[in-house]
């Protein structure tokens, strides 16, 4: 990958900040979103905002909403109600000065494998009115050794980096990343972290959609899950899910049946069930939910609700 933070100086030659000075502090606003297919809500009464230099993970299942909204925000698809802004524009009527100001990376991309990474490069630097150098772009993605290589020579984890160039060689004020690790192996998925850090230390805005949770913990300043349509919680990653839903659990097995306690203090309690028992479990373990075991049980409860309302409208 190279030095990273030599690699972030020379990519932050002109900084995105640049263009935001004395502009809203804020890259992205929605307000009760929604999105509608006939009958169906596909978003339904959706805000947040994201502040111009974080990172913001948007997860969710498949189905959730979160693609629809993200590609109303990239000014791909028409929203049903609501207000969003993004840069400061509405993506429903944005020109083309507004997309050059983006850089999205999407699930999959339409390279063409005929033409080198340098080729690849330079054609689409020609698209924005300020791009970033070629030649400093491939340096930051760890692909000099690939400059002249066709693109569909190059393995899975270097087509991604091309297409992580692709979407940041137009100096973006904000990048949509859609699944960008997605088929990586784990030393790939590492690096390619290194990469998105380069960018964050730069100051570009980024929106981050993952099935992968300790992505999702390692990258983001916060963390918002939708699931059926609606916004099912948001904040920062230490602090995600609010007190009750990071209280550690208590787990033993006590008569034969597995138990399990969650507590403000498990050392306490512990305490008091050795006392209780004569002796402490010797299975007992102390559990520290992680954001994947809130973000489970955000699509359940989520889900709970969904069938609940199903269930009450066909009984009446």
């Amino acid at each position: 990958m190279g030095d990273a933070d030599s690699d972030g100086r020379r990519l932050a030659t002109a900084s995105v900040t640049d263009h935001a000075e004395g502009m809203d502090t804020h890259a992205v606003r929605v307000r009760n979103l929604r999105k509608t297919y006939g009958d169906r809500a596909v978003v339904d009464g959706v805000s947040f905002d994201i502040v111009r230099g974080e990172t913001f993970a948007l997860l969710g299942p498949n189905g959730a909403g979160k693609s629809t909204t993200v590609e109303i925000l990239e000014g791909y698809r028409r929203r049903t109600g609501g207000e969003v802004e993004v840069l400061g524009v509405d993506p429903g009527s944005a020109g083309l000065d507004w997309k050059a100001r983006l850089g999205i990376v999407l699930q999959s991309t339409s390279q063409s494998g005929l033409v080198t990474v340098r080729e690849q490069l330079r054609q689409f630097a020609g698209f924005y009115p300020d791009p970033r150098d070629v030649d400093e772009v491939i340096a930051a993605v760890g692909l000099e050794a690939q400059a002249k290589t066709r693109i569909s020579r190059l393995s899975g984890g270097q087509q991604r980096r091309v297409d992580v160039a692709l979407g940041i060689i137009g100096r973006p004020e904000l990048l949509f990343l859609d699944e960008p690790t997605t088929g990586f192996d784990p030393h790939a998925r590492r690096e390619f972290w290194d990469l998105i850090r380069i960018l964050q230390s730069e100051g570009t805005t980024i929106l981050l959609t993952t099935h992968y949770l300790d992505e999702a913990a390692q990258l983001a300043d916060r963390v918002a899950v939708i699931a059926a349509g609606r916004m099912q919680a948001i904040g920062p990653v230490a602090g995600f899910g609010g007190d009750e839903a990071r209280m550690p659990v208590v787990r033993w097995s006590e008569g034969g049946m597995p138990r399990e306690q969650r507590t403000a203090d498990p050392f306490a309690f512990a305490t008091i069930l050795a006392a209780r028992l004569g002796e402490a479990p010797p299975d007992i373990e102390i559990v520290r939910p992680s954001l994947e075991d809130i973000y489970l049980g955000l699509v359940a409860d989520a889900d709970a609700a969904v069938a609940a309302s199903v269930t009450e409208g066909t009984s009446r």
